[in-house]
């Protein structure tokens, strides 16, 4: 299973570059204070300030389309699961968001077996503080208001210390670039 899993993951794109950044900036500046996210409501309805999903160095905060119909963010949101333990055991926690609404992602969670936080964001307001807002969709289509997919690296005080994306939302940075960035961050 996990060779098939490895083999499938290298054809849709998890397997990122060295550096999983395009030529383009996308979203806030790293070192600059990352956006309020407010209390957005999490998998079982509950309000979630950015200070409760904060591990004791940080968090690692990933934007992601639909865990209902976009397969990179599928397969992106378990990569994710499967490097969990790596990731808490270098001081973080991992959250997800997207605009999908709580239901939705408790059936992900529900049935993918997700034990990190996923965030809801019905009206995409967190991601356009993020000025992350996919343009290519327009009002009425049922991708409206999903995000350009990211990842950031945020420290204790909210801090963006790093940020991982791709130059399409096809491409995602594994979860072994993401420990790797927590590395070089010591």
């Amino acid at each position: 299973m996990k060779r098939f899993l490895a083999a499938l993951f290298l054809s849709i794109g998890l397997v990122a570059p060295v550096a999983a950044k395009p030529d383009f900036e996308l979203g806030p500046a790293i070192g600059s204070k990352a956006p309020a996210i407010g209390a957005p409501l999490d998998a079982t309805g509950r309000p979630r300030p950015l200070e409760s999903l904060m591990g004791d160095k940080g968090l690692v905060l990933v934007f992601y389309r639909s865990a209902a119909w976009c397969p990179y963010c599928q397969l992106q949101l378990m990569d994710l699961n499967g490097g969990l333990a790596e990731v808490e055991k270098r001081g973080y926690r991992i959250a997800a968001i997207s605009y999908e609404k709580p239901s939705v992602n408790a059936g992900f969670i529900e049935n993918r077996g997700i034990n990190y936080t996923l965030l809801s964001d019905p009206a995409s307001k967190i991601i356009d503080r993020y000025n992350l807002r996919d343009p290519q969709y327009q009002p009425g289509s049922r991708a409206y208001g999903v995000p350009r997919p990211i990842i950031f690296v945020l420290d204790r005080n909210g801090v963006i210390k790093a940020k991982l994306y791709e130059e399409t939302y096809k491409t995602r940075p594994p979860v072994g670039l993401i420990i790797e960035t927590l590395d070089k961050l010591r």
